[in-house]
């Protein structure tokens, strides 16, 4: 009885150590043609989102900035979320690379890119609030461009009336915090 019982462990043991060799071979083959159709530049497989997503990186970092935000919308549009979030966050840096080249002196088509270089950042930021990088990004956006209601705002207010102070003559009343 024992030996048989030390036989099904054994046996229990290697297929599971079985199926998850199979397994990690079976995502070993996945990354290594992922690998393969980034290292072909120019075709990228459609099935592939990973590899769409480092062809338009690499295009982001190129001089076509048309092609690469075909490609970032056609990834935003996809189905994976992980690849939604992160192609939100680079195509609002490509908006945002594109408004600094265009700089002071071309202001009339910088405005509009910064902008929706924040348009992309909120919509990283409401996918996923935690993303730091995404929130600096849009912090930078504002500081370029601010909104155009705070501008406003604080114009109309003008300067704030000084407040008026009140020393009380209670006793036992405390002024200070607690």
């Amino acid at each position: 009885m024992k030996r048989r019982t030390v036989h099904l462990i054994f046996g229990a043991t290697a297929l599971f150590t079985g199926l998850a060799a199979g397994w990690q071979t079976s995502q070993l083959w996945q990354a290594e043609r992922v690998n393969a159709a980034i290292a072909a530049a120019g075709s990228v497989d459609a099935d592939l989102p990973e590899a769409q997503f480092a062809q338009a990186l690499a295009l982001s970092r190129g001089t076509d900035s048309e092609a690469a935000t075909r490609a970032w919308k056609a990834l935003i549009a996809g189905e994976r979320a992980d690849l939604r979030e992160g192609a939100r966050y680079n195509l609002g840096n490509l908006h945002l690379r594109e408004a600094l080249a265009h700089g002071e002196a071309d202001i009339a088509n910088a405005l509009p890119l910064v902008e929706l270089a924040k348009q992309r950042y909120r919509d990283a930021l409401r996918e996923r609030p935690d993303d730091w990088e995404a929130r600096y990004n849009l912090e930078r956006a504002l500081w370029l461009a601010p909104e155009i209601e705070q501008a406003v705002a604080a114009e109309d207010e003008g300067p704030e009336p000084p407040r008026e102070r009140v020393v009380t003559t209670l006793q036992g009343v405390r002024l200070d915090l607690p």
